[in-house]
Order: structure tokens, then C-alpha cells, then sequence
């Protein structure tokens, strides 16, 4: 890695901004869906790509998701299952949302790299103005590429207008770190606020408490 200082902060955001689906949310979509839960969530993870790049939307996906599981669909369950979907990503982390905000205030420009479905996306533009913070929104319904796939990064990037290794990326999925790392990026696996920030504070030379 070379010499440049950070330039910018790429952020996750479920995982890091966002709460990632809690034990309750999931049960309420193992309920919803009636299926066996170790089933139902292989089926899920395992059709969730296109429906992140957008190449399908939310009731094609559950379609998918019912056909492996070998459940009848009707709208009423496409509906309840995109529901309890939507509603188990959408918890956010205000500590972390208060950091963007410091960062921001200081002149950090700041980037968001999210696998995110369309509905998701939309869910969180209508109720988080935060997301204005962002210079650069990364969404993966919206650019065609969802980590770790190398073009989700590289789209960022040139966003971005920087090079590679004066961007830091934070996420808290460590395969995801280390393909940002193999592009050139600088990266950090979240695991607390404290050490995000240290790790902020010695990135861009800057005091944060």
C-alpha cells in the first residue's frame, strides 16, 4: 500500500449503519414463510444475488424462494413475506448514524457500498435523510454488482474520483473487506464503534471525541 492519505470513508451499511436482522425478525419470517428454518434460510441467501443486483424484484425472488421450499405462493403471502422482510432490515444504528454526522461535519467525503434489493432501497431513501450525507450511494439494485463482486467496488471508486488506496472501506463481513483489499482499497472489518473510530481518527488524522 502506498503513502496516500485517506481521502475518503466507504461504508457497509447493514452490518455497520444498519442492524442486521435480529433473532425475533427472523423467526417472524420463518413463521410467515411455514417452511423449516435451516431450509428456508439456505433458499433464501442462496436466491438472494439477483434480487440485490435488481435483476428480479421482491415477489419473483419470493417466488423462487417458495418454488425451492416446495410452498404454494398466492399475493397475500408475497406480500406478508416482503413485509416481514423489509421491516427485519430496517433497524438503524443511531451511534453509527451520529458518526456519519461527525465525519460529515468535518469535511469527510463519505461513500455507501450496500447490497440492497430495490424495495429496501426504497424504504430507506423515503425515512433516513442521513443518506444525504453520502456524496457517493453505491446501491446494488441500482449499479448491477453486489459484494464481493470486484465491479461493486470499482463502480465506487470511480464515483468516488480517488484512487483505490485513498479510500477506506468499513464492513462488518471480513470477505467482503479482503475483496475490497485485493482491489487496492484500505479496509477495515467493523466489530464496535471504539474501534471504528480509533481506526478513523488514525485513517484521516483526525480527532472525533
Amino acid at each position: 500500500m502506498g503513502n496516500r492519505k485517506v481521502q475518503a470513508v466507504l461504508f457497509d451499511m447493514f452490518g455497520v449503519i444498519a442492524r442486521l436482522q435480529s433473532p425475533g425478525s427472523r423467526a417472524v419470517l420463518e413463521r410467515t414463510a411455514g417452511a423449516d428454518p435451516e431450509r428456508f434460510w439456505e433458499a433464501y441467501w442462496s436466491r438472494r444475488p439477483p434480487y440485490d443486483r435488481g435483476e428480479v424484484a421482491g415477489p419473483a425472488y419470493w417466488a423462487g424462494v417458495c418454488a425451492q421450499l416446495g410452498i404454494p405462493l398466492d399475493d397475500r403471502l408475497v406480500g406478508e413475506l416482503i413485509a416481514a422482510d423489509l421491516a427485519s432490515w430496517s433497524e438503524v444504528d443511531r451511534r453509527s448514524v451520529d458518526l456519519l454526522g461527525a465525519l460529515a461535519d468535518r469535511g469527510v467525503v463519505l461513500g455507501l457500498l450496500s447490497n440492497i434489493p430495490e424495495e429496501l432501497a426504497a424504504r430507506y431513501e423515503a425515512a433516513q435523510p442521513w443518506l444525504d450525507r453520502f456524496t457517493v450511494v453505491g446501491l446494488s439494485c441500482r449499479i448491477g454488482s453486489a459484494k464481493p463482486e470486484p465491479d461493486a467496488y470499482t463502480w465506487c471508486v470511480r464515483a468516488l474520483g480517488l484512487a483505490a488506496e485513498e479510500i477506506l472501506f468499513v464492513d462488518d463481513n471480513v470477505g467482503n473487506v479482503r475483496a475490497a483489499r485485493e482491489l487496492g482499497l484500505r479496509g477495515h472489518v467493523f466489530t464496535s464503534h471504539e474501534a471504528l473510530a480509533a481506526e478513523l481518527e488514525a485513517a484521516l488524522e483526525i480527532r472525533l471525541g
